[in-house]
């Protein structure tokens, strides 16, 4: 039997994501194992969810890095240390340099279908709030490998959910969060189990 993945994962804020997949890995729903966890803000949520469960954390403060480069070294140092086999963004809100040893080993969430309501400036809530400003009638959220633009690499699955003629952007949110809740988790899975075949832009599952 193979041995649980290696993950590294990558926050900014409150932690929600990487929480889950604490919840997932602890239920047996997802055979990995976190081995390291980086932040962006040494006041972000997400460090005390980390630490609480036991998980090794670090923070990489971009205000103290010289640039982007800087940045991302400092990063992938940290993830190379830890052995992590693949990382994981996780409300993770900067643009990093992905070097030669992690290409297509970075995956990110975005809670919208991309390529609509993607790009710099549109994260979080301001996603929720574009969809629902434009009137669109389906949301959701996509699993996708990270490159050097902001939410541009190719996509691994996407989960669609109904946009209600009611929804406010934190109804909307709500709903789009269990699908990402359930589908970061299959998509991490399936790398693991090395079911993923790039073909240029194109990702194709392998059966089991």
């Amino acid at each position: 039997m193979a041995l649980p993945i290696r993950l590294a994962v990558l926050l900014s804020g409150s932690g929600t994501t990487l929480q889950n997949l604490i919840d997932r890995i602890a239920a047996g729903r997802l055979d990995a194992r976190i081995v390291q966890v980086v932040s962006s803000r040494p006041d972000a949520q997400g460090i005390g969810r980390a630490q609480s469960a036991g998980l090794p954390t670090a923070v990489v403060n971009k205000r103290e890095c010289a640039g982007v480069d800087d940045f991302s070294d400092r990063i992938f140092a940290l993830c190379r240390q830890s052995g992590a086999e693949l990382v994981c963004m996780a409300g993770f809100l900067h643009l990093i340099r992905i070097p030669n040893d992690f290409q297509f080993r970075v995956l990110n969430i975005h809670p919208s279908l991309i390529p609509a309501f993607c790009g710099k400036g549109l994260y979080g809530h301001h996603v929720h709030e574009a969809v629902l400003a434009y009137g669109a009638r389906i949301s959701g959220c996509t699993v996708h490998f990270a490159d050097n633009e902001y939410d541009h690499g190719p996509i691994v699955l996407q989960r669609p959910v109904p946009v209600l003629d009611d929804d406010t952007p934190n109804s909307l949110a709500a709903r789009v969060f269990e699908q990402e809740c359930a589908a970061y988790p299959d998509a991490i899975q399936l790398f693991a189990e090395k079911r993923l075949l790039l073909l240029e832009r194109k990702v194709i599952v392998r059966p089991k």
